[in-house]
């Protein structure tokens, strides 16, 4: 099995789960942590670049 299908598999197994347990709420939980979870990672493998969100902009 491809990397990327084994991780598409292991987050859909997870997703379902967090929505059985903690129902719509669970889910959408889920999603948003994952979503955070990926561009950290992405950050961290420098396919994006975030460092203009974490800038305080000075207005003055």
């Amino acid at each position: 099995m491809n990397n990327n299908a084994t991780i598409g598999l292991i987050v859909g197994l997870l997703l379902a789960i967090a929505a059985t347990t903690g129902g719509f709420g669970g889910f959408i939980l889920a999603i948003v942590l994952g979503a955070v979870g990926l561009a950290i990672g992405l950050q961290r493998d420098g396919t994006i670049d975030m460092s203009g969100l974490l800038k305080s902009r000075n207005r003055g």
